[in-house]
């Protein structure tokens, strides 16, 4: 085989891996279901129901509703991701002895590879009676979106990632009692991807270029609704997410291990007055993310695998914790304000990447709803999410025609640091 194409088609069995963890680690759960939750950081939001986004964290929350209710809006998320400190390494590599000849370093920062992403979202409650309750979704569960300059030093691991997905959900609730509801629904999951990196040295060759892999899967989600009384109230859901597969326009298959979620939640109005708190604990199953599975490649793009068809990508993660508190005023009949904080574990452990970093991430969030009429009302959510720096290691070793041993070795160290900026607007109306 040509060793140019076998460097070639090696690389790209390598990348498109790198490629999808890089999609799946920081930015992958998008919190984006209303503006209402976003202006509290979340905290609180399986149990809150003060509109119909309510659906989309707990079905069994749907109980809480004696009218059709729905809400419309969008999220934007701002992100800005830096990379310093950097050093982009080239050589030869020599099997023999594990090690590199001919090694030269040169700069690899980069100020700013974030984006702006609009996530949408739509939700609808219809009670039926005194007792059951259904409903429909729409919204992002899912997404990521990097972007390097194609003349980046360490172009093999920045390039473009731009992964989406649209949860369609139905769900349905029943009360017992006054205080106990259960809800569950199915999750009908849609999600797109374009993947892109260079050959090293050039701008126009692509190691990877992959626009438009798309595929569906089905989950489903269960929750309960306890009531103390009007003013206090906890809510517990789970969501099981089910493994994606999505295929490019060559029929190579991606199969990826999406995580499970479990959320506890809280409110208290406090007696007598106008405020009230709100709390949350959130576990995302990330363990169960350990490897990628590729299949339909050819015996070239699967050079790693022994000239498999199939290759798999073995990963380490760990389990993710969000943590959140907030407050709700209810200044008048108008303006109701709020405000939450959200402490956001890392996913990544071992395995790090430079094109969607990852680090424990705290959220400062505010908002406010304005009643329009008794029926209608327009709301406003804002979060600063600030993350951590955080110290990153890849490496490659590839087959080549340029090196003199027959293979090359790259590799890129450095800091990265990814802040964000979210902003929600949201309509909601009873009917």
């Amino acid at each position: 085989m040509n060793k140019t194409r076998l460097f070639k088609q090696s690389l790209l069995a390598v990348t498109v891996s790198l490629a999808t963890q890089q999609a799946m680690a920081a930015g992958f759960q998008l919190n984006a279901q209303s503006a209402t939750g976003l202006g509290r950081a979340f905290a609180g939001d399986a149990v809150i129901a003060d509109n119909a986004a309510v659906m989309s964290r707990n079905a069994a929350a749907m109980a809480l509703f004696d009218k059709t209710s729905m809400s419309l809006g969008f999220e934007t998320i701002t992100t800005k991701i830096k990379v310093k400190d950097a050093t982009y390494t080239s050589g030869a590599y020599v099997p023999a002895t594990g090690t590199v000849a001919g090694a030269s370093s040169s700069s690899a920062d980069y100020d700013d590879a974030g984006s702006t992403s609009v996530a949408p979202n739509l939700h609808i409650i219809v009670p039926v009676n005194d007792q059951f309750a259904w409903g429909v979704s729409a919204y992002s569960n899912f997404g990521t979106k990097t972007d390097f300059d194609s003349d980046y030093a360490a172009t093999e691991y920045g390039g473009l990632t731009d992964v989406k997905s649209f949860n369609l959900g139905l769900a349905g609730s029943y009360r017992l009692n006054e205080q106990l509801s259960f809800g569950a629904g199915l999750d009908i999951i849609y999600g797109k991807g374009t993947m892109k990196r260079a050959v090293p040295g050039s701008s126009s060759t692509y190691l990877l270029n992959v626009d438009g892999a798309d595929g569906w899967a089905v989950g489903f989600n269960v929750g309960t609704v306890y009531e103390l009384d009007k003013n206090n109230r906890f809510g517990l859901a789970y969501r099981y997410s089910p493994e994606f597969k999505a295929k490019d326009g060559d029929g190579q298959e991606i199969t990826l291990p999406l995580p499970d979620i479990a959320e506890f939640s809280g409110y208290h109005k406090i007696e007598n007055t106008n405020f009230a708190v709100h709390y949350s604990v959130q576990w995302i199953g990330w363990s169960s993310f350990d490897q990628i599975d590729f299949d339909n490649l050819t015996a070239s793009q699967s050079a790693l695998a022994a000239s498999s068809t199939s290759y798999a990508k073995q990963y380490e993660w760990k389990d993710g914790w969000h943590y959140s508190i907030g407050g709700t005023y209810y200044l008048n009949k108008d303006w109701t304000l709020r405000a939450g904080y959200m402490y956001d574990t890392s996913a990544q452990d071992s395995v790090t990447s430079i094109s969607v970093p990852d680090s424990d991430r705290q959220w400062f969030s505010t908002g406010f709803t304005y009643q329009i009429d008794e029926q209608s009302n327009f709301d406003f959510g804002f979060t600063y999410l600030m993350g951590k720096d955080t110290d990153v290691s890849e490496s490659l070793v590839l087959p080549s025609s340029s090196s003199p041993t027959g293979y090359a070795y790259t590799s890129v160290n450095g800091t990265t640091r990814a802040d964000a900026i979210l902003l929600g607007l949201q309509y909601s109306r009873t009917f």
